[in-house]
């Protein structure tokens, strides 16, 4: 196995650090990239930056890509803040979708020089299950739906350079973040219980598995694809 560096965005909590986690126990450098970089546990180099912050956040890929030989990228910072049609702030709109999109760009074209001159390199955007539609998700679900978009149309122009790009769109996990809104036990876990055939929430683990392999060596021949990694709700809700 060949040693690799990756970066990672949203790096200090739930499915971030559960794939910093994971690769650095496979052999892997990270360099993850936080709101708070004070964790003295994490398993890498951490930075701290407000990705919301165009500014900081060119400064600070800037010098991270200056300093490491990245291999990949998981675009993974995001943020939920539910809102139904009739109560749509714009203001809010606005920063969830420049959250989980502006740096996404940002990452991926920080790294791509590299990338390319050597041949080599992976691009992992972090969707979600809610790109097919879930009430009040509007900003947070169009956010991921584009980060598909982002998937697919990189795939394509990046086909000929060894560099990959790939989705994964995870169902409930049990995260910091989903806890937010849907405390153990409430009607609104219920509600995401009920969309899940195998009726219970995925762990963090269980989805930087498959972030892991899509950074792999093996999956070179796989790109522009999105994986629903779900507990089959994608395909409950295709069977309605």
């Amino acid at each position: 196995m060949q040693s690799r560096t990756f970066l990672i965005t949203g790096a200090t909590k739930g499915i971030g650090r559960a794939a910093a986690e994971r690769l650095a126990a496979a052999g892997h450098g990270v360099v993850g990239i936080a709101r708070h970089g004070d964790d003295p546990d994490f398993p890498g180099t951490l930075v701290s930056a407000d990705l919301g912050d165009r500014d900081q956040t060119d400064a600070v890929l800037q010098d991270l890509a200056g300093r490491f030989d990245f291999d990949g990228v998981v675009n993974n910072v995001g943020m939920i803040k539910p809102q139904a049609l009739g109560e749509i702030d714009l203001d809010t709109f606005d920063t969830i979708l420049a959250l989980h999109l502006h740096p996404a760009i940002q990452a991926s074209q920080a790294l791509l020089p590299g990338m390319k001159a050597r041949g080599w390199g992976r691009i992992v955007n972090v969707s979600s299950l809610t790109i097919f539609g879930l009430p009040g998700r509007t900003a947070y679900g169009s956010a991921k739906a584009a980060m598909v978009n982002f998937t697919r149309t990189w795939a394509l122009e990046l086909a000929r350079t060894g560099i990959t790009v790939n989705a994964i769109a995870p169902g409930p996990i049990e995260t910091e973040l989903f806890r937010e809104n849907n405390p153990p036990g409430s009607d609104r876990e219920a509600a995401y219980l009920d969309l899940v055939p195998m009726r219970r929430l995925g762990g963090p683990a269980e989805i930087a598995a498959t972030i892991q392999f899509m950074l792999g060596e093996e999956s070179g021949y796989m790109t522009g694809q999105t994986i629903c990694v779900d507990g089959g709700a994608s395909v409950g809700r295709a069977a309605f």
